[in-house]
C-alpha cells in the first residue's frame, strides 16, 4: 500500500508541537519543511483553522491556554528570539527589562526593549510592546549572555546604583560569565569599567576562597 506523504501544514504543526505551547515562530523557522510560498500558505491555513495565532506580520505563536483567560500572550523574550532568528541577528535584553531580569526591579515594564545588530522592529501585543532596536557594536556588548544583561542593566540604572548591580551580579553570575565580563569590560563606557572589573574579580575571590 502506497504511503501518503504528510501535508505541509501537518509537518509544520509537528514541529510546532515539538516546541510546545508558548513557542513563537516566523516562516523562516520552517524553510527545511518546504519552500517559503508553501510555508506561508500552511501558516495561513493553520491560523484560519485556529491551530496557530498570527501575532503580527510574519510572526506566529502556538499559544498557551488558560482555563478562564483563554489564549495567553507570548513571553517577550520568545518574540524577540524569533525575530532575531529570522534575520540571523544577535540580541540582548536592555533597559528596564535587563534591570528586572537581574532582580534590581520588581516592576515588569510594559515595553520590553532589546538591542540587536539586525534590523529594528516593534511588535505590539495588546498592552505589551516588544521593541528591537538596531545598535552599533559598541552598545551591544556580549549579546545574548548574562554578562551582556549586566552591562545593559548597569547602563539603565546609571552610576548611582552601580554598587547594587555589582552586588547582585557578583552573586548571580557564573565564573565563566564573569570571565566574559572581564574580557569585554574595555568595550564599555569608562564609568562602567570599575564596576565590571569588580564583578569579574569576584570570580577570582570565589575560586581562591
Amino acid at each position: 500500500m502506497k504511503m501518503i506523504a504528510a501535508s505541509v501544514p501537518d509537518r509544520v504543526m509537528k514541529r510546532v508541537r515539538a516546541s510546545g505551547r508558548g513557542s513563537v515562530f516566523t516562516p523562516s523557522d520552517f524553510l527545511t519543511v518546504a519552500a517559503r510560498p508553501s510555508v506561508d500558505q500552511a501558516l495561513s491555513r493553520l491560523v484560519k483553522g485556529g491551530q496557530l495565532r498570527r501575532l503580527a506580520r510574519g510572526l506566529y505563536d502556538f499559544p498557551k491556554l488558560h482555563p478562564k483567560l483563554g489564549a495567553l500572550s507570548p513571553a517577550p523574550d520568545d518574540v524577540a528570539h524569533a525575530l532575531a532568528r529570522e534575520t540571523g541577528s544577535q540580541m540582548q535584553i536592555a533597559g528596564a527589562r535587563a534591570a528586572n531580569a537581574l532582580g534590581l526591579s520588581t516592576q515588569v515594564p510594559a515595553q520590553s526593549t532589546y538591542l540587536t545588530d539586525g534590523p529594528s522592529r516593534r511588535v505590539v501585543l495588546g498592552k505589551r510592546v516588544v521593541d528591537l532596536r538596531h545598535a552599533s557594536p559598541k552598545h551591544l556588548i556580549a549579546p545574548g549572555s548574562p554578562a551582556g544583561t549586566v552591562v545593559q542593566a548597569l547602563r539603565h540604572v546609571g552610576p548611582v546604583r552601580a554598587a547594587d548591580v555589582a552586588q547582585v551580579a557578583a552573586r548571580r553570575l557564573s565564573a565563566n560569565d564573569k570571565k566574559t565580563l572581564a574580557s569585554t569590560a574595555l568595550q564599555a563606557p569608562a564609568w562602567m569599567r570599575p564596576t565590571l572589573v569588580s564583578i569579574a574579580n569576584a570570580a577570582v575571590a570565589d575560586i581562591d576562597g
